[in-house]
């Protein structure tokens, strides 16, 4: 199944860190470009979170915010007994000198060393990132599967119109070679003057070889053929599908160039809008 590189996915759990949430957004790039924003606690475990998401995506732009609240580690808030009661100390030597002191709980509060957290164990604090990435990860996953399934089938709509604009080529290429032998035949007939057979059918050759499309024909149905098993496979695809698109796009050029009637010319320009329809799509292919 093909997965489309635009998607949006979230994941959040609550454990002894406090509230971990994780935000992937991806967009269509040529390459894996992994731009992470992590929390200050965090920052550590960037190595391991890029590890991670390059094991599950193969191309697309990705950026990912991880965010740690710590309301669930108030419980563990402790006072520091030992420095409040020097500090306590303090305050009564001084009482004397400056007899208006006034000391605010919370000023006291915010001196270091009187309010203490426990700290969260790095091993247990990677765990729990990891795992909500992971989770994360599972729902981008998801989305880009469904968006890559349609267009999965945009893309096979198009390759059957290719496929019958490439048939009708072939079913009227035989009466375009008999027009052209009939317009040589006419152009000789009006210069009145009789014709070398031998002479008359080399330059028909030529012709037939010059306006000759078959090879462009099978070349494009060996391209349908092939963009039908890409599309059916479980890897990544996205570059080998705007290979393809090349290909498409060359036959479609030569056809066009060796157009010598009004309907393989109509037909050249159809297959490059439908190429040009699949080419903007595959842009947005993994």
């Amino acid at each position: 199944m093909i997965r489309s590189m635009t998607a949006y996915a979230s994941a959040e759990a609550t454990g002894p860190a406090g509230n971990l949430s994780c935000e992937l957004r991806t967009v269509n790039h040529r390459y894996l470009e992994l731009s992470p924003r992590l929390p200050d606690d965090l920052r550590m475990f960037e190595p391991a979170l890029r590890e991670r998401i390059a094991a599950r995506l193969s191309r697309g732009k990705v950026d990912i915010t991880v965010r740690l609240r710590g309301e669930a580690r108030s419980e563990s808030l402790q006072v520091n007994a030992g420095t409040l009661a020097r500090l306590s100390e303090l305050a009564m030597d001084l009482e004397a000198r400056f007899p208006r002191m006034n000391i605010e709980f919370t000023e006291l509060l915010r001196f270091p060393g009187v309010l203490q957290q426990s700290e969260v164990d790095q091993d247990v604090l990677q765990a729990a990132l990891l795992d909500v990435l992971e989770r994360a990860l599972d729902a981008l996953t998801a989305t880009r599967e469904r968006e890559g399934a349609k267009l999965a089938d945009l893309l096979k709509d198009r390759l059957d119109a290719i496929e019958r604009i490439v048939a009708d080529v072939r079913s009227f290429m035989p009466q375009i070679r008999e027009g052209l032998r009939t317009r040589l035949e006419s152009r000789l007939a009006d210069i009145k003057q009789p014709a070398d057979p031998g002479r008359l059918e080399q330059e028909l050759v030529l012709q037939i070889t010059r306006s000759d499309v078959d090879e462009e024909l099978d070349r494009l149905t060996a391209h349908i053929a092939e963009t039908r098993r890409v599309l059916g496979t479980k890897e990544a695809v996205g570059r080998r599908l705007d290979f393809l698109m090349q290909e498409f796009n060359r036959e479609a050029n030569t056809l066009g160039s060796k157009a010598v009637d009004v309907r393989s010319t109509n037909a050249a320009v159809e297959l490059k809008v439908l190429i040009e329809q699949m080419r903007e799509q595959v842009q947005n292919i993994e």
